[in-house]
């Protein structure tokens, strides 16, 4: 049956219902056919051909077709015949004469019906001197001009149409690809020049279909060429790559159509609630995330070769564009040479004879800083070798030899690396490699493929070199830069995720494999095993400092004793903080940089005092106290009053905070005139990288559900809570808070804030437990939740909880009202936001302050777990 058959006869009344009813069979038609298999290609043809007979059978109901020079013309991807289930269908209306009153209102109507058709229209309404001059001021507009295609009405106004934005007078091909070019840098740039964030950009994203246009653009503009087919009849591409070409568009058009048919709107955003539908769609199979990961490696892969053969296409257009062959060609070794800052093969087989002298450009690259890129002859050359390589490149002994230079040499691993990630080099090297490459992390908190972020890591290495670095990362700037062998921190990063995605732990298998590298690259055997252990433990710093109690001595004993030596302290200080901050753009913060900075600085002193000799907490405290009276005798403080209140509080208070911290409550409470309301302080400077709320008042049910609620109703997030009482029953309670941007309470607030805090603590049996549903993206994940109590070594104090949980609103009131529930105290609690999971520490007693019995502990999981289901499933 054909398609257009569809539509109602031209002789018969609009009838809006019969067009709606054409469109829904024409487009379930369509979807089915994509089900079955049918070509994409084919398919986003004819959509474009049937709504051009839709199109013009309504320009005749309208009686357009009788208006003098009224002309309908698609523009854009309209323009080019290519439509996806719903795309936008740009439209351009092109007069002659500007229309009067009466017919701009047909025209309106027009529009009108097209939008009540559900049709997502984009439309102009110009003359020639409008679209011209429209298009001059705005590349996007010239660039719809230039690929516009008559449909209907006045042919002649196209015809001068074209004429008039020919290149001769419109947008010379030259200041095209100029424009063009630049168009495309300032989008990357908005995707941080990168193809492998984990919720691409189909359309936009480096590599993405957007990437593939811009190459059509500037072809068609420059040489006429209306298709990938005739680009490559002018030389540029070959045929396997004209073929490879368009193998990619067709897959990234087949994942857009999918994605169409998924959420039935257009939106070119391949989110994490769209992936598993649309693979399902394009036939992917397999269990659990199986028929994503399948999908996601493909698109990603895709991805690449498509920014490889843009790279090369726009260095080729620059040269017979803009006619920039460089002029200053100069040898720099036997095999290579500099054409302008682009490096290139003298030899046009080099790489096909010579293997090894891949591994020889890139570290020409590291010894030549001034070269930016690789020339396109090169990069074809390049390309064409690494698909013909008989053998992993490391298998060859002179490979072998060159890695370890160019990691050891001062500029290995800034532009070089980046380039051998980019063209596909560290795939062909490492066979572990080529397995993470496209990867995909299943969870909010990455926000990068596995290849990409172990990219990324490097690039803070690079910039711990960087004087800029000593400002966000001081403690890294300075370890970073008297590393006497950097190399092994490079080898532990590149292997720090490379068994992600496979079966069992990937920390340990990882360090097999660092292992196995290590000793065929020639490290001896001290090295191979430095190399592994911190391969094996790179996530040791980052939970211990985020989810522990760094302030317990006992804890500081047990890093202490895992780390050995400061070496190894220093190469995972600096592991750390480059892996946090390459996981995601938004990750780092203040707070991160105290904890690990006060961590590494504990763990230090521990070490060059001896684990034999753990520090005398008595002195710690007495000196705290001493510091502190000095602080409070320059603010003029009661020296009796002092010492009066101080026999209230437990030693502990006096081992967990600052003399600072110690003067400031003191001087507060001294000054607070009735000990019934509650007082509530609230830090005008950073605190630990975060915000320090100060609570005082008699203990009370409920306290700590309280104060998370309310700071949860005003949108703060806490990090770190020290849960105190006195002898006589007042809590002395510090909470570290930040804003959800990572960043202290903004001044503005603290009022506010302040106000909130003592209000909610005057009734705080009047608990808020805010219900609000999940967001979009958590509802993808399943986190169970998992309540685990640690061992402690030290005396039995308190019982230590870790809680894994799906994060959700309101959260920790509910966790805190369990705790009021079983008739348990919390000392201390350690908040961390993992993504689209919390992992929380408590110390908890009983009332009584004892550590929970076995029966006390199930008791508290079972709530725990039923407590949180709730949340979560409402």
């Amino acid at each position: 049956m054909d398609d257009l058959s569809l539509l109602p006869s031209c002789a018969q009344p609009l009838e809006r219902e019969a067009y709606r009813s054409a469109l829904h069979l024409f487009s379930e038609r369509l979807a089915e056919r994509f089900r079955q298999g049918e070509p994409v290609t084919q398919l986003v043809a004819e959509r474009s051909r049937f709504m051009d007979a839709l199109l013009t059978q309504l320009w005749q109901q309208f009686g357009f077709d009788k208006v003098a020079g009224l002309t309908l013309i698609a523009v854009g991807g309209y323009g080019r015949g290519e439509l996806h289930p719903h795309s936008d269908i740009d439209l351009l209306l092109l007069y002659q004469e500007k229309p009067d009153e009466v017919l701009g209102l047909r025209i309106g109507d027009f529009i009108a019906l097209l939008w009540d058709l559900r049709l997502e229209v984009g439309q102009s309404v110009r003359s020639i001197a409008e679209c011209v001059a429209q298009g001059e001021r705005d590349i996007t507009v010239a660039t719809n001009l230039i690929e516009a295609r008559y449909i209907t009405g006045h042919e002649p106004g196209f015809v001068a149409l074209q004429a008039a934005t020919a290149p001769s007078l419109f947008w010379p091909s030259e200041a095209f690809f100029e424009a063009k070019r630049q168009e495309q840098i300032d989008r990357h740039r908005q995707f941080q020049g990168t193809a492998y964030k984990l919720e691409p950009d189909i359309k936009s994203n480096p590599g993405g279909m957007r990437d593939i246009q811009t190459l059509a653009w500037v072809a068609r503009r420059h040489f006429g060429a209306t298709s990938l087919a005739e680009m490559s009849s002018q030389g540029f591409l070959n045929q396997a790559e004209y073929q490879e070409l368009q193998d990619c568009q067709t897959f990234l058009w087949q994942v857009r159509f999918a994605l169409h048919l998924a959420i039935n709107r257009g939106d070119n955003r391949l989110l994490f609630d769209r992936q598993r539908t649309v693979a399902e769609i394009l036939g992917f199979t397999g269990e659990g995330n199986g028929p994503v990961e399948q999908m996601m490696k493909r698109f990603y892969q895709t991805v690449r070769r498509v920014a490889e053969l843009n790279e090369m296409l726009l260095q080729l257009f620059d040269e017979a564009i803009l006619g920039n062959s460089a002029m200053d060609v100069r040898r720099i070794s036997d095999e290579f040479q500099l054409r302008g800052r682009l490096i290139d093969a003298v030899e046009p087989d080099l790489f096909g004879r010579e293997p090894a002298a891949i591994l020889r450009l890139f570290y020409q690259i590291a010894q030549h800083p001034n070269v930016t890129g690789i020339h396109s002859a090169t990069l074809r050359q390049l390309r064409e070798a690494r698909r013909k390589l008989g053998c992993w490149l490391q298998d060859i002994p002179e490979c072998r030899r060159l890695f370890i230079a160019l990691l050891r040499h001062p500029g290995g691993i800034g532009l070089p690396l980046t380039l051998m990630h980019k063209y596909g080099i560290l795939a062909a090297y490492l066979p572990q490699w080529h397995l993470i490459v496209g990867q995909m992390q299943f969870d909010m908190f990455h926000a990068y493929t596995v290849d990409e972020h172990t990219h990324r890591l490097f690039k803070h290495f690079h910039f711990f070199t960087d004087p800029a670095s000593r400002k966000p990362h001081p403690l890294c700037h300075e370890l970073f830069n008297q590393l006497r062998k950097p190399e092994l921190l490079f080898v532990a990063a590149l292997f720090h995720d490379i068994a992600k995605g496979r079966k069992g732990d990937h920390s340990e298998l990882g360090a097999v494999d660092a292992l196995e590298f290590c000793q065929l690259h020639g490290f001896d055997r001290y090295e191979s095993r430095l190399v592994a252990w911190l391969v094996r433990h790179h996530l040791l710093m980052s939970v211990t400092a985020q989810r522990r109690d760094i302030y317990d001595p006992d804890v500081i004993t047990d890093f202490a004793q895992k780390v050995r030596d400061e070496l190894h302290l220093e190469l995972l200080c600096c592991l750390t903080v480059a892996d946090i901050c390459a996981t995601n753009d938004t990750l780092w913060n203040d707070w991160k940089g105290t904890l690990l900075r006060e961590l590494f600085f504990a763990t230090q002193k521990a070490l060059r005092q001896g684990l034999e000799n753990p520090p005398d907490m008595r002195l710690k405290i007495r000196e705290n106290q001493r510091q502190a009276r000095q602080l409070l005798g320059q603010q003029q403080a009661s020296d009796e009053a002092v010492t009066l209140l101080w026999s209230d509080f437990k030693a502990d208070y006096f081992l967990r905070h600052t003399p600072e911290q110690i003067a400031w409550h003191t001087r507060h409470i001294l000054a607070h005139a009735d000990p019934s309301v509650p007082l509530v302080l609230v830090g005008k400077h950073p605190s630990r990288g975060g915000s320090e709320l100060f609570i005082y008042c008699r203990d009370m049910p409920n306290l700590f559900a309280t104060v998370a609620s309310a700071l949860d109703q005003k949108n703060l997030n806490i990090h770190d809570a020290q849960i105190m009482s006195s002898r006589t029953g007042f809590v002395l309670d510090t909470f570290i808070v930040l804003e959800p941007n990572g960043q202290p309470i903004s001044p503005n607030r603290i009022a506010t804030i302040k106000g909130a805090l003592e209000k909610a603590l005057e009734a705080p049996g009047k608990l808020v437990l805010r219900s609000k549903p999940l967001s979009r993206r958590h509802r993808q994940f399943n986190v169970p939740t998992r309540v685990t109590f640690l061992p402690h070594k030290g005396e039995v104090r308190h019982t230590l909880v870790e809680l894994i949980a799906l994060d959700a609103p309101g959260l920790l009131a509910r966790i805190g009202a369990v705790f009021q529930q079983c008739g348990l105290a919390l000392h201390a609690a350690k908040i961390t936001t993992i993504g689209e999971r919390v992992e929380d520490f408590f110390s908890l007693t009983t009332l009584e302050g004892e550590p929970l019995n076995l029966a006390q502990q199930r008791q508290l999981e079972e709530r725990l777990i039923q407590q949180l289901a709730e949340l979560t499933e409402g």
